[in-house]
């Protein structure tokens, strides 16, 4: 008899449609039932051993919301016996609803239940158990996951245990994710846990990978590749991550339109087992990155949301560094402009933030100068190890991609047909904070920010937080201009100003927009004694007039 391993996960919803993701304990036959009378079956597909099925969900009615259960093979699964949760629903939405977007990132796997959280309470668990608490009351219509996802590069004292009982921990890449299997572990641990499980059972989500869901500061450089491609695990771990990013995370993001013209997808449902095909596109996406586009879009009523791949499609070549390669840039423009009478939110998700404090953004300028010559060859083997220590890869890395990024949003963000707001949406750096930009001598109709939010559940040192702190201040920005000089680094395209932050702890954001209008809210997960972790909210403001 098949087993639920692990899900469901409510992944797209659209006016009469859905996708529910599965993953079975063997192959089976996978089926969506609704209390409306909406359903969807589909067949498990296999990758190396597991058994997944992405479950397509039709006849539902727009604007509702139907509780669903799960059966493999004609025996029901989900709700598990003794739930303590409600039934998870499928609420699709209405042209005319008010579209609400909670986002964050970088979420560590929360320990077992009952056990010590190295990092205090989890955001989204507190999130899952307000819902659970009030079905009816105010929830997420979307959630979007900005990535790291998965840490294969810092895993639990438990999945630590399991991989050295599975192999020699001494051996490269020691107790990090070597291969799929262990990519399966990391997606088992975290997505287990009873709230998030629950969670995302009746949440809509979208996802991006960012550098710790394969190794942290995954492409800095054209050097940093290098080195890693001469490591004798190297291969092995990114094409497992790529397999299993789009297992888990990919193919939950696209339309169900977009699901029937996919080749790839075809082609591993039509194999006895997909494992070669999905690997064959994982050392295709390795040796030509562009080649590939993790990168979508959602639309969501008003709301557009492009979720912007900003680690594969990196061009890492010194003298033709961009954050995005040619096509990738060709695509964002494209869907940014594309009808913008249409929408009246353009939503940008990008893992790195775009804006950073000043200082910060400075010295990245600086280094991508070193790097690229602009001082000698000296001063560029300098400028490589200083990259790599201090994680200098934002988009403030990528200078042109920066100035390319600034006119793109002045570009949408101005003019009769532009949106209310265009609104940056990152995560990465645990902390939060809103930014506003400015353009001299040039100024949009839209309301543009930098909404950066993260972590989900994870932690930051204190120097780090003093650091972040101080890359605001004044004296700092003074500091960022003498780096700028010695790099003969020219002054940004655009100015901007901290509205709101530093926050630190474990956090998201919430986007409300309704109309042309739009209201942002940041919530904390704290620990609260004998009572238990809670939300509080740590600030709310509208966006909009």
């Amino acid at each position: 008899m098949a087993g639920l391993r692990l899900g469901p996960l409510l992944r797209y919803t659209g006016g009469s449609s859905a996708t529910v993701w599965v993953e079975a304990s063997r192959p089976c036959a996978a089926e969506v039932r609704c209390a409306d009378g909406a359903h969807g079956t589909a067949r498990t597909f296999q990758v190396a051993g597991h058994h997944y099925a992405l479950v397509p969900v039709t006849g539902l009615t727009a604007g509702t919301a139907t509780a669903y259960e799960v059966f493999l093979d004609g025996a029901r699964v989900w709700p598990m016996p003794g739930s303590p949760f409600p039934p998870s629903v499928i609420r699709t939405p209405d042209g005319d609803d008010e579209v609400r977007v909670a986002f964050g990132s970088c979420r560590w796997a929360s320990p077992s239940a009952g056990g010590h959280d190295p990092v205090g309470p989890d955001a989204l668990d507190r999130l899952a158990a307000r819902i659970a608490a009030d079905p009816d009351a105010e929830r997420p219509d979307v959630l979007l996951l900005l990535g790291d996802q998965v840490y294969a590069d810092e895993v639990s004292d438990a999945t630590r245990r399991w991989l050295a009982a599975r192999r020699d921990l001494a051996e490269p890449p020691g107790d990090q994710v070597a291969d799929y299997e262990e990519y399966t572990r990391l997606y088992y641990e975290s997505w287990l846990d009873p709230e998030v499980r629950w969670l995302l059972s009746t949440v809509p989500s979208c996802m991006i990978f960012d550098d710790h869901d394969v190794v942290d500061d995954w492409n800095t450089s054209a050097a940093w590749l290098a080195d890693m491609r001469a490591t004798p695990w190297w291969r092995e771990r990114l094409l497992s991550g790529l397999m299993s990013y789009w297992v888990y995370q990919h193919l939950g993001n696209l339309t169900a339109d977009e699901l029937a013209a996919d080749p790839l997808y075809a082609d591993v449902l039509a194999a006895p087992d997909g494992t070669d095909v999905l690997r064959a596109f994982a050392a295709e996406a390795d040796a030509d990155p562009a080649s590939v586009r993790w990168s979508y879009r959602r639309d969501f009523g008003r709301v557009r949301l492009l979720m912007v791949d900003t680690r594969a499609a990196r061009v890492l070549d010194e003298e033709r560094r961009s954050m995005l390669d040619p096509g990738e840039a060709t695509w964002l423009r494209e869907q940014a402009l594309d009808g913008r009478e249409s929408y009246d939110h353009l939503l940008l998700g990008t893992s790195l933030p775009w804006l950073l404090p000043h200082l910060v953004h400075d010295v990245e300028n600086w280094n991508a100068a070193l790097c690229g010559g602009e001082r000698g060859a000296r001063w560029a083997r300098t400028g490589e190890r200083v990259r790599r220590a201090a994680d200098l890869e934002h988009w403030a890395a990528f200078p042109s991609s920066f100035e390319a990024l600034a006119d793109l949003i002045a570009e949408v963000g101005s003019g009769p047909d532009a949106p209310a707001t265009v609104c940056v949406l990152s995560g990465d750096v645990h902390h939060a904070y809103v930014a506003e930009p400015s353009w001299p001598g040039r100024a949009p109709d839209a309301r543009v920010v930098q909404l950066t939010c993260s972590p989900v559940h994870n932690s930051v040192p204190l120097s780090i937080r003093l650091g972040f702190r101080f890359g605001w201040s004044a004296p700092a920005r003074a500091l960022g201009r003498l780096f700028a000089r010695h790099g003969r680094v020219p002054r940004p395209p655009v100015t901007w100003r901290k509205n709101g932050g530093p926050w630190f702890g474990n956090q998201f954001m919430t986007l409300t927009m309704r109309g042309r209008s739009a209201r942002l809210r940041l919530e904390r997960a704290l620990a609260n004694g004998a009572a238990g972790p809670r939300l509080t909210t740590v600030t709310e403001s509208e966006l909009t007039p």
